[in-house]
């Protein structure tokens, strides 16, 4: 449990000021926690937080980070292109030996697990990624991983599904008329509800193992055609024709393809078990309801 003493907390900072990292950064807030996040925007945040202006992508702005026994999260993805991540290995060769963080906990992806045939897929799982993006991912997964026990430091890796939310439908697509896969040739497809995903993100800052290693989802995959089915009958939009695969080879867009191309159940359990976990939306039916959607 967290105390809301904020004598007892430890201060908190967070790399990327978009909305996870905004929602992260409300909770512990919530808590009393001193609280810091960096980003290429002035105060996105609310004014809840000390806020720095910096870019990952431009080594000299990086000077003079507040890391010393923070917990440090990390939410900026990689860049678009290449093979490895620059900006995750920018910040840690930003980071002074003499103030190294408590734990640092890293927002990666579900997608390092590559296409498991719509198996369940746990944290054992070997990785397999086949999207350049996921191969990022991975890259930075190993880089964190590297120089963290090299300095002694803690760590929390969280493989993460889709996430949805306010904000976070694909209404606009829906709206100039998408077409999805047909439900029976549909991959498996895992999510987990923004807010959810920040309460993990706080829950990960004290997990039972020095190097830490979670799925995060809700536990309840459905097929990615089912997912934008369900969101426009919840926002009384019409449902996406559907089409077989020779007519999405010839239509869809590459990145579109490259997540069809991807089948996984997310097994769950080791999160809610090791970091006492309740989610509050437990399937999309219950996340959709809280996402201010016409009734």
């Amino acid at each position: 449990m967290i105390s809301n003493s904020s004598k007892t907390l430890d201060p908190v900072f967070i790399i990327g000021s978009g909305d996870i990292g905004c929602r992260i950064a409300l909770l512990w807030h919530q808590r009393g926690a001193a609280v810091t996040t960096l980003g290429r925007r002035s105060a996105p945040c609310g004014g809840t937080t000390h806020h720095l202006r910096a870019d990952l992508d431009q080594p000299a702005t990086l000077t003079t980070l507040p890391t010393a026994g923070t917990l440090l999260y990390i939410t900026t993805p990689p860049p678009p292109q290449g093979d490895h991540d620059p900006r995750i290995e920018n910040l840690l060769a930003a980071i002074d030996p003499g103030t190294l963080p408590k734990r640092i906990i890293y927002i990666s992806t579900s997608g390092v697990y590559g296409d498991c045939h719509g198996d369940w897929v746990d944290e054992h799982h070997p990785t397999q990624p086949q999207a350049a993006r996921s191969k990022r991912r991975l890259a930075a997964e190993q880089a964190l991983t590297k120089w963290a026990k090299r300095h002694a430091v803690a760590t929390t890796l969280l493989r993460v599904g889709g996430i949805y939310g306010p904000g976070r439908l694909p209404l606009e697509r829906l709206r100039q008329g998408m077409e999805i896969l047909k439900q029976e040739l549909a991959p498996y497809s895992n999510r987990i509800h923004a807010d959810d995903l920040a309460r993990v993100c706080v829950a990960a800052a004290q997990p039972p193992e020095q190097h830490a290693l979670y799925n995060v989802s809700d536990g309840h995959p459905t097929t990615m055609s089912d997912y934008f089915i369900r969101v426009a009958h919840a926002a009384q939009l019409p449902v996406p024709n559907e089409i077989d695969w020779q007519t999405a080879e010839q239509t869809l867009s590459a990145e579109m393809l490259s997540y069809l191309h991807e089948s996984k159940r997310l097994d769950n359990r080791k999160m809610l078990q090791a970091l006492g976990v309740t989610l509050d939306y437990p399937t999309l039916a219950e996340g959709l309801k809280a996402c201010d959607l016409p009734a």
